[in-house]
């Protein structure tokens, strides 16, 4: 009987994974089972979907390209330091030259 039951589970997963959008009532769905918070999960649920309709990403992509674009950022800011840094030394030996 233990079989059987765990064979209906795996074959349920192959044959309808693709039927639940996961990312968008994964997390609320978590939220309801640990804290019991139906609003909340609501409120996440409603804020998921407009995120979602604004930006045309779930959240976990919309995250991503935020920290993708700070990155850049940071990677400039690095490099421009660098350079200006470079320079002030050049400067500073050529005057200590005259």
């Amino acid at each position: 009987m233990k079989f059987l039951k765990i064979f209906f589970i795996i074959f349920s997963l192959i044959f309808l994974n693709g039927c639940l959008q996961t990312t968008a009532m994964l997390g609320p769905g978590i939220t309801v089972a640990t804290t019991g918070n139906v609003l909340q999960a609501g409120f996440q649920y409603g804020a998921n979907t407009v995120i979602e309709n604004e930006t045309g990403k779930n959240t976990l992509e919309h995250f991503k390209s935020a920290l993708d674009s700070q990155k850049k950022n940071k990677k400039f800011k690095e490099k421009f330091t660098n350079l200006v840094e470079k320079k002030f030394e050049l400067t500073r030996k050529k005057l200590k030259l005259n």
